[in-house]
């Protein structure tokens, strides 16, 4: 009990709150269902918590072709309809098994309205149906489209693309960037929020946030046991921290929750990042736990977060800030 008291006094007063209330919601635990089952609870509740939704001028629904032939939707949102925009492509988080475009329209929106830039968000295939690396492959995919013909056609620039993700979508974004360093494709910036990094959940802040509050090991191991095989878990694609070196890859920003059993390895890697020479903005937003950056109708630190990140963007795009 003890443990669990000090657990919740870390958290901010609005976010102690928030936690106590999720667990009274009337809903089960997500690693006590099917994946379909999760998957369908956890888009009940898409909006619920976010700030409102962004009006943008440019909404467009489209398709990407992925190496296998499969389609994979995705979302462009600008807030204008000018040419040669830049673009970030966003891969959502879900622990590689739920989640959706629909799931992170609100923050995409928010982040195109405060940065200028146009967001591409990307419905990567999910686990269990599709197991690693298809997710990996799909994001590789829709990111060298889009620095080809795909941003061609939409007219975004794309002489500066970023990309960028949470949780699970963060680690797809971290191996993007190691993909587009090999390739020869030049990035403005890696937008790397509480991603994943290691092949073990090992670290201290996974035995110190082991239950939680909302990510706990237990959901943890559940995402990834429908994701990937134990024998793959050591690929530098499922844990960028085991990449053989990250030379020359895009700078990052990369913004953390406190209260998360990811904090640890998000940090290592910041660490990793910059012991080769790439520049890293670290941000860890104190008192607050894993997924808040869709919670800014009531937590401060996730409209904070939205600010930063935009912030960021405009820093790498050279863009100027909004007015007002």
């Amino acid at each position: 009990m003890k443990h669990s008291f000090d657990i919740h006094a870390r958290l901010t007063p609005a976010m102690r709150l928030l936690v106590e209330r999720m667990a009274k919601a009337p809903h089960p635990p997500l690693h006590t269902l099917s994946a379909q089952q999760a998957k369908d609870l956890h888009a009940k509740s898409i909006g619920v918590l976010d700030v409102p939704k962004p009006a943008l001028a440019r909404v467009e629904d489209l398709h990407i072709p992925a190496r296998d032939g499969h389609r994979l939707p995705a979302r462009l949102v600008a807030p204008s309809h000018d040419a040669g925009l830049p673009v970030l492509l966003y891969t959502h988080g879900g622990g590689f098994t739920i989640g959706s475009i629909e799931s992170h329209d609100i923050f995409c929106r928010t982040i195109s309205q405060l940065s200028g830039a146009a967001v591409l968000s990307l419905d990567y295939r999910l686990a269990p149906e599709w197991r690693f690396p298809t997710a990996v492959h799909d994001a590789w995919d829709a990111l060298h489209w889009l620095a080809g013909e795909g941003g061609r056609a939409l007219g975004l620039d794309t002489t500066r693309i970023a990309v960028g993700g949470d949780s699970a979508g963060g680690t797809l974004a971290a191996v993007s960037a190691l993909h587009a360093r090999d390739e020869g494709l030049k990035l403005a910036l890696q937008l790397l929020i509480y991603p994943g990094t290691t092949d073990h959940q090992d670290t201290d802040s996974h035995a110190l946030f082991e239950h939680g509050p909302v990510l706990d090991k237990v959901l943890i191991d559940w995402f990834f046991h429908h994701y990937i095989d134990a024998v793959d878990r050591s690929d530098w694609r499922f844990a960028p921290l085991k990449s053989a070196d990250v030379d020359g890859v895009a700078p990052a920003w990369v913004g953390l929750a406190e209260c998360d059993p990811l904090v640890d390895e998000g940090v290592q890697y910041a660490d990793k990042l910059r012991a080769a020479g790439v520049p890293v903005d670290l941000e860890i937003y104190r008192g607050v736990i894993h997924g808040f950056i869709t919670m800014g109708r009531a937590i401060a630190e996730a409209r904070q977060l939205h600010h930063d990140a935009a912030a960021a963007l405009r820093e790498a795009f050279g863009l100027p800030s909004p007015a007002g």
